[in-house]
């Protein structure tokens, strides 16, 4: 896939952002409106897409553990880089491993994969890769600054990255799959025709409130420039040189990986920075800029990768 063709496929990914940002700056929605389409994004359209293509999917082939374990080499790599450079204390320095490893697979990746490839089923994967180990992780080292025993903080961390819609659909279609269980096809049609709905839904919410936060390329502080420029250029790459060099990755697996690699900081990051009291306004930021240079660089890593 060359640079103009990844763009002819991203028109519809600029085109829902752009119009949540439009309707953002021009008012025509309130700042809170990105919050309902949030919600019905987040808590019911990518769930039942997820549902939907997990079930019917080929399991060995989505769960490719050679391309599974590049990725988990790549971001624990990167997980300790950050980790020993950045300063403060153990919050902050979750926060900014979170900011510069941790990827946007529900309101990003998964509307531009869609875009892209017709088909999100890659990054199911990787999705629980990240919430089940990675995001367990930041807070169980979040959660140790609060009351109660350590046993305790660590339940709570795992029930907060376990107990979302988005990974319990994924769960569950899993063992489903596994089970050969019957879904009825009017079923699966309903939740199809519900999941279609998720990508540029989550896209339009994701503009609306980024547009609705503003941008100031100004005030960008080298703490942001050096973690944005970390998720967007220098994670996508060391992916990419593990997984083809290390690991011999290759074909469209290898694509996937780096493309997943390239998507921006999550924002779960501000809502976490926002319950922990810990660098808020320094998570929007990267939220927002992160978004939108991985937006732009998208082309590029589509060709590099290919």
């Amino acid at each position: 896939m060359d640079v103009l063709t990844a763009l002819g496929k991203l028109v519809p990914v600029v085109l829902a952002f752009g119009a949540g940002a439009l309707f953002a700056r021009r008012k025509l929605l309130p700042a809170e409106a990105a919050g309902y389409f949030t919600d019905f994004a987040f808590l019911f359209a990518i769930p039942c897409y997820l549902f939907g293509k997990i079930f019917l999917s080929d399991l060995g082939h989505l769960f490719d553990v050679r391309a599974i374990s590049a990725y988990a080499a790549s971001a624990a790599l990167c997980v300790v880089l950050i980790g020993l450079l950045a300063r403060g204390s153990a919050k902050v320095r979750a926060l900014r491993v979170m900011a510069a490893v941790q990827v946007n697979t529900a309101y990003f990746a998964v509307p531009v994969f869609v875009m892209l490839f017709g088909d999100a089923a890659p990054i199911f994967p990787i999705l629980l890769l990240q919430v089940c180990l990675l995001s367990t992780v930041i807070l169980t080292t979040l959660e140790f600054g609060g009351p109660g025993s350590t046993p305790r903080k660590l339940a709570r961390a795992i029930w907060a990255s376990l107990n979302t819609p988005v990974v319990l659909a994924c769960n569950l279609a899993i063992l489903l799959n596994l089970l050969s269980a019957p879904i009825p096809a009017t079923l699966l049609s309903a939740l199809s025709f519900v999941g279609d709905a998720a990508a540029p839904i989550a896209l339009f919410a994701l503009g609306l409130y980024l547009g609705s936060t503003g941008l100031s390329l100004r005030g960008t502080t080298r703490t942001e420039f050096a973690l944005i420029t970390f998720k967007c250029i220098a994670f996508p790459l060391i992916t990419l040189f593990i997984s083809r060099y290390v690991f011999h990755v290759t074909g469209d697996w290898l694509k996937y990986l780096v493309l997943i690699a390239a998507m921006p900081s999550p924002q779960n990051l501000f809502v976490f920075a926002q319950r922990y009291n810990t660098d808020v306004e320094l998570a929007a930021s990267i939220v927002v800029k992160s978004s939108l240079l991985a937006l732009l660089l998208l082309p590029v890593w589509v060709q590099w990768a290919s």
